[in-house]
């Protein structure tokens, strides 16, 4: 969890390595809309980090049992977030392509099912916490 800007290449720099035939990167990132609703004009992040920090432990260990993973990379935003900026980012490296969409795929899901993290919106129109484990 971070407050600052999340840096994709940083990302991939740390999941990079020789043996990886595969990287996969998932940014989620911040809309204008959502179901229903047009301008969003910027999202806030909540979490009860200590509890985020012991969730995504599990779920990446689950993801290395359930698949070949080389190296795996989590970071998500707190504070607030603006459009087209990255929320959340996943990188996973394996050998094949097949194992690192899989095992990315899984994480990220897995992140937003059951990390204790909050999503405020904000729009012209007022504000509301839409989500969050």
């Amino acid at each position: 969890m971070r407050s600052e800007p999340l840096d994709p290449g940083a990302l991939l720099a740390e999941v990079g390595r020789t043996d990886a035939g595969a990287i996969t990167l998932f940014l989620g990132t911040a809309r204008d809309h959502s179901p229903g609703r047009d301008g969003v004009t910027h999202l806030v992040y909540d979490a009860y980090l200590e509890h985020v920090e012991a969730r995504l432990a599990e779920i990446v260990d689950e993801a290395c049992a359930r698949w070949p993973v080389l190296s795996v990379a989590v970071e998500h935003r707190v504070g607030r977030v603006e459009l087209g900026e990255p929320s959340v980012a996943v990188a996973v490296s394996t050998a094949h392509r097949a194992d690192a969409f899989a095992a990315a795929r899984y994480i990220i899901d897995e992140l937003k099912d059951r990390a204790p993290i909050w999503k405020q919106e904000h729009w012209s129109g007022g504000v509301e916490w839409i989500e969050g484990a």
